[in-house]
């Protein structure tokens, strides 16, 4: 009998250990962004408000160099697999920037600088906040093996007459949850909510 339990428990354990690989995409570890301050006096930024604008000119997809090569590559693909799915993609593809990026972006930066009352919005604020981003990597999740989405961005803090505060990089900003983030969209949402707690985390060192 003692056998027999102990063969359960080592079962169990075998069980867990695997479950915990698979969640982390076999053995991942969290990735983490790289955040750093590239000139300015961020203590400026406290207890203001930023008019953010989000721009994402020439930007590059993955291996591909411009978001152009990447959407038309997926959109055919799309297509042949199922007529009329690569277009669909196309235009969701786009409409994630205003639906769920920029929102993710703006809704965890207000929570966290409600207490120093540094907010962002992207309808009133004297000052502008402009984040341009560089480059994505829209990662993968099937289950056993998983990648994190990233991005790169640069981050402009301006005064009311258009003078820079601050400029602050952001280099592989994660998007994982590591369970259930199996569609693009929401992974690369994760990326701009992880960084505007990242870039908040590091300027507000300075309030």
């Amino acid at each position: 009998m003692k056998r027999i339990i102990t063969a359960l428990v080592l079962l169990g354990s075998m069980s867990m250990g695997a479950t915990a690989q698979v969640g982390l995409g076999m053995g991942m570890t969290p990735a983490k962004s790289k955040i750093s301050v590239e000139s300015g006096d961020v203590s400026k930024l406290k207890g203001k408000t930023f008019k953010v604008e989000f721009t994402y000119d020439n930007i590059s997809v993955g291996k591909f160099a411009s978001e152009d090569e990447y959407i038309a590559k997926k959109k055919a693909e799309y297509n042949e697999k199922e007529p009329g799915r690569g277009d669909k993609w196309a235009v969701a593809w786009k409409a994630d920037r205003a639906n769920r990026f920029e929102p993710a972006f703006i809704t965890k930066w207000n929570e966290l600088g409600e207490k120093s009352g540094t907010k962002v919005s992207k309808d009133a604020g004297e000052n502008k906040l402009i984040i341009k981003t560089t480059s994505m990597e829209p990662g993968f999740n099937v289950g056993v093996a998983h990648e994190p989405a990233n991005i790169y961005a640069t981050l402009t803090f301006q005064d009311a007459s258009g003078k820079t505060l601050a400029v602050v990089q952001a280099d592989k900003v994660p998007g994982q949850t590591f369970t259930g983030d199996f569609d693009t969209g929401l992974r690369l949402s994760e990326s701009y909510e992880k960084l505007a707690k990242d870039v908040y985390k590091t300027v507000s060192k300075k309030f």
